[in-house]
């Protein structure tokens, strides 16, 4: 096949060139050559009965010679060659959009098995274009899709926008599997915390739970079992800095950070935090807890539309219902009764 038959050097050049510069391996590049080549000879030699023979194709990858062979389906004929006299320059002119397809099919594969590795990691990227509701974002080596769902509605996207994501997974969608990213995974802040936290990226502190509501706020419960460490005091960092590199990232977003405790009833306190003196009784059959808060504490630990709570309680694991303390009836009773008597001695002294 003329065209694809080259000077060893120039040939083997060529393959090598083109497995480099896609980062693929050079088998793969042979193998989509030789389906092109399959693929013209059906299409201009092969016939009505083209499907009914088994094709081969055999290329030295030194020299780019190569040879079709072909044989019955289901009958036993030995394979001869079919190679037709010309057939180099109409099957290359045939092939070449195959190639190039397969190539970057093989391409699009080797970037999708590298970012399968990093799934649940940060990556740097940049906004690419916007797709009607889907966010196409470049990663460098590839690009991504950013759905709605992994989207944070506090922020605003912009073309050329540089952002990190989170490397949320591969799925399948119509145009085939594509590299997911998030801006609203709990996954973000929590590898945030790691970049930002030599504590938390050598595991000396360790991150046990985040709750998170997308841009308006987090809770993250850490831990540490070394002795020494303070994990709340590691993740904000000296006047706050580390913490505050993160919220930086995040747009603004406020960060509760959180003492974990074996003791659930000590966690769920402190999970409700800033709220204060709240007592609280647990049913861990039902995973449930019922909170006491004094009244100038009850709107702290409630949060804005019941965000403080609800974030407690994601964080947690324990459904939470917190109420304001009431005087217990003998205090109520007896508060009463020394006022009737305050009354009785003033009338006393008035002689009414």
């Amino acid at each position: 096949m003329a065209n694809i038959n080259m000077p060893r050097t120039e040939f083997a050049a060529a393959l090598a060139q083109v497995a480099a510069e896609r980062g693929i391996d050079p088998s793969a590049v042979l193998e989509s050559i030789k389906l092109a080549i399959i693929t013209a000879y059906k299409k201009d030699y092969g016939g009505k009965d083209a499907d009914e023979y088994e094709y081969e194709v055999l290329i030295d990858p030194g020299t780019g010679e190569s040879k079709l062979f072909s044989w019955p389906i289901d009958k036993k004929e030995k394979r001869r060659e079919i190679t037709p006299a010309g057939f180099g320059r109409i099957a290359a002119q045939q092939a070449r959009n195959i190639i190039v397809q397969k190539i970057r099919e093989a391409e699009k594969s080797s970037i999708l098995e590298e970012y399968e590795k990093k799934v649940g990691t940060l990556a740097n990227g940049m906004i690419l274009r916007f797709e009607g509701e889907n966010i196409l974002v470049d990663l460098g080596k590839g690009e991504a899709i950013m759905p709605p769902a992994e989207q944070n509605k506090a922020e605003t996207y912009r073309l050329n926008m540089r952002l990190v994501f989170y490397v949320e997974g591969i799925r399948e969608t119509q145009k085939g599997r594509q590299i997911i990213v998030s801006r609203s995974h709990e996954g973000l802040v929590e590898g945030l915390f790691r970049r930002e936290v030599p504590e938390v990226a050598s595991g000396a502190v360790e991150i046990r739970t985040v709750a998170r509501e997308a841009g308006s706020r987090t809770k993250i419960a850490v831990y540490s079992k070394q002795t020494g460490v303070d994990p709340v005091g590691s993740c904000v960092g000296q006047k706050g800095v580390r913490v505050q590199a993160v919220i930086a990232e995040l747009a603004g977003e406020k960060i509760d950070i959180i003492q974990y405790s074996d003791d659930l009833a000590k966690f769920i306190l402190a999970a409700l935090s800033p709220a204060e003196n709240l007592e609280l009784k647990l049913d861990e059959k039902k995973q449930t807890a019922l909170v006491s808060a004094p009244e100038d504490q009850l709107s702290l630990a409630i949060g804005k539309g019941g965000q403080n709570v609800r974030l407690a309680s994601k964080l947690t694991g324990y459904k939470i219902d917190i109420q304001g303390k009431e005087k217990l009836p003998e205090e109520s009773k007896v508060q009463k009764t020394k006022s009737e008597q305050e009354v009785e001695v003033k009338k006393t002294d008035d002689g009414k």
